[in-house]
């Protein structure tokens, strides 16, 4: 019979029945893949920072994670950091597989690609904002993948008051004064209540009593390093209990897993940085990697690197180590010729049968990128960056005629200046900047930020909606109310010109005017509008201009003071209503006023 251990924890972190754990198994027990999600800027990378005790948030543009890194934390490590509340009997998984995913909306096709590779996750929110939807979005990614997950409640340090004074969450907490006590106490249950919203029962973790049934919620600071211990003994303890048998891993299968980055590294050529999720790669092996094409790329494996124990796989800096195999669950840097076209977000897989080969393509059958015969160009650097844009531009109900991967070419730019007005625009994500020349007509938008370009998007649609606006606006017939100026009849007849006052409205050439108080009564029309003695085709409101009316006499027909309107047709009006969208308040007001004055005679007129 197997003999049954416990992990030793203190009163503060009640939870020996989740660490129970049998130490005596016949499989190879690999490191769990925790993947850390949640919105931008709640601070998920400078968690992993403080773990690591390195600085790759500093290096990201934006300061806002673009591309899904890996990071080993061994055991030794995170019971070095959790030694007051964690102390190692026979702790079988050799410690975490870190990865940190993007935070933005547009990023929900990489993070269910990084939820793919989890065992287990860390949704990191920020107490003091709460549920953003990307940390709803992240919410429903996890349950769609059955991930085991914990909710880190992070920036406990900004609350009002809060003074660091314990190693030990719990402790530190009870010994704050009374009113930070209670904001905390707020803030976690309104955090829990807007967890409850998304169908999630959750609670601080020391009062969680079982773990099946209720997400456990640790106050952290990432900054402070306040509560990261009782994350990770948390982590470990549902890794021990719960994925024992997902870790079983065997040494000698065929190793699968998948690429988070394609990079030049000096001396080595292109290399990819790989997520092994299981069995063994070694240097010789043949190498399959999925394509969008029907075939596979296969190439043999020249060298394997790996970094310090506790870096990065994105930091160029780190120093990397030549290994002659790397087992599951690692990350691994591969050197092998003819990747060149590989592309970020794929699978890969070691062996060379068709078996193997039809494997590793089934892998991608859901990757599909729908275009449209017209429509915007989409660039990226890799298939995750790719499908985020294409779903987010989707959700826009925006036409996409062309979404790849790599550097714009001529060939992209020629395509652009063929497409329609509307269409002539091409959005780069996270790529050089292009040396061509831009075609006349052609918007460029290079941006190494997602959410940058959608809100270039965005300001780019307003700019062209206000276009449409002012050219549909411009072509209606609307009324305007004008007033005859005091000692301004220059000339009485042959034609009529006199000074008037624009109220409402912008008066154009060629309207017909009419008398306010004998609406039946027409005065003519304006043939010619003069402002600062040049002529000119619209007065626009509360401008003084003559006007010249052939046919009518002043004092006769016109007279000083007068309140004359432009007028329009009952179909002119009715067309106008059909633009109501586009036309600013006080021209709605100058229609309505206009149709009341019509009204008078004919009561159903416009309607």
């Amino acid at each position: 019979m197997q003999k049954e251990k416990k992990i030793v924890v203190d009163k503060y972190f009640p939870v020996q029945t989740l660490l129970n754990t049998h130490i005596f198994s016949p499989y190879m027990i690999r490191a769990p893949i925790c993947t850390v999600v949640g919105h931008v800027d709640h601070g998920k990378t400078s968690l992993l920072d403080t773990i690591r005790g390195t600085a790759v948030t500093a290096g990201e543009a934006g300061k806002i994670t673009q591309a899904i890194g890996a990071s080993i934390i061994p055991i030794e490590h995170i019971l070095e950091r959790s030694a007051s509340i964690i102390k190692k009997q026979h702790i079988t998984i050799p410690g975490l597989l870190f990865i940190d995913t993007p935070g933005h909306a547009a990023f929900s096709g990489m993070r269910n690609r990084g939820g793919g590779l989890s065992d287990i996750a860390i949704l990191l929110v920020d107490i003091n904002e709460g549920c953003k939807p990307q940390t709803k979005e992240a919410i429903e990614i996890l349950k769609k993948h059955k991930t085991p997950f914990i909710i880190a409640a992070n920036k406990i340090d900004l609350i009002t008051g809060y003074s660091q004074k314990n190693e030990n969450i719990i402790q530190d907490i009870q010994l704050q004064n009374a009113k930070t006590q209670e904001i905390i106490e707020t803030k976690t249950y309104e955090l829990v209540a807007q967890v409850a919203e998304q169908g999630i029962q959750s609670d601080r973790f020391d009062r969680v009593e079982d773990f099946t049934k209720k997400i456990a919620i640790v106050p952290i600071s990432a900054r402070t390093k306040a509560g990261i211990n009782s994350m990770l003994a948390l982590i470990v303890g549902l890794a021990q209990k719960f994925l024992e048998t997902q870790l079983h891993a065997t040494a000698e299968g065929p190793a699968k897993g998948t690429i988070l980055e394609v990079s030049e590294e000096q001396g080595l050529g292109t290399t990819l940085n790989v997520i092994l999720q299981d069995g063994t790669v070694r240097v010789g092996d043949t190498l399959l990697i999925g394509t969008l094409q029907q075939e596979p790329i296969i190439t043999k494996i020249r060298a394997l690197l790996q970094p310090n124990s506790i870096a990065d796989l994105r930091d160029k800096k780190a120093r990397f180590k030549n290994v002659p195999e790397a087992i599951a669950a690692t990350g691994v840097k591969i050197v092998a010729p003819g990747i060149e076209n590989a592309l970020a977000g794929m699978p890969i897989m070691t062996g060379q049968s068709e078996e193997a080969k039809k494997a590793v393509q089934e892998r991608i059958a859901h990757v599909t990128i729908h275009t449209d015969k017209e429509g915007i160009i989409i660039k990226a650097d890799n298939i995750g960056s790719l499908e985020a844009l294409v779903q987010l531009f989707k959700e826009k109900n925006v036409p996409i005629r062309i979404a790849d991967i790599g550097p714009i070419t001529k060939k992209d730019l020629l395509m652009a200046a063929s497409n329609p007005e509307e269409f002539a625009t091409i959005y780069a994500f996270n790529l050089p900047r292009t040396k061509e020349p831009i075609p006349e007509g052609v918007q460029l938008f290079e941006k190494n930020i997602i959410y940058a370009l959608i809100d270039d998007y965005e300001e780019q649609q307003r700019k062209r909606e206000e276009k449409i606006r002012e050219e549909k606006v411009t072509q209606l017939n609307l009324p305007a109310r004008i007033r005859v100026l005091e000692g301004c009849i220059f000339r009485s007849s042959n034609p009529l010109v006199c000074g008037v006052e624009v109220l409402k409205g912008n008066l154009k050439k060629n309207t017909k005017l009419i008398k306010e108080q004998a609406i039946d009564q027409s005065v003519g029309y304006v043939k010619e509008i003069q402002e600062k003695n040049k002529n000119i085709s619209l007065a626009k409101t509360q401008s003084q201009v003559a006007i010249s009316i052939p046919g009518a006499i002043g004092g006769k027909h016109v007279l000083e003071g007068d309140i004359l309107w432009s007028a329009i047709s009952e179909e002119e009006f009715k067309q106008s209503k059909q633009y109501a969208k586009l036309l600013d308040q006080e021209t709605k007001e100058t229609l309505k006023e206009y149709a009341e004055l019509m009204r008078r005679q004919q009561p159903l007129w416009g309607i």
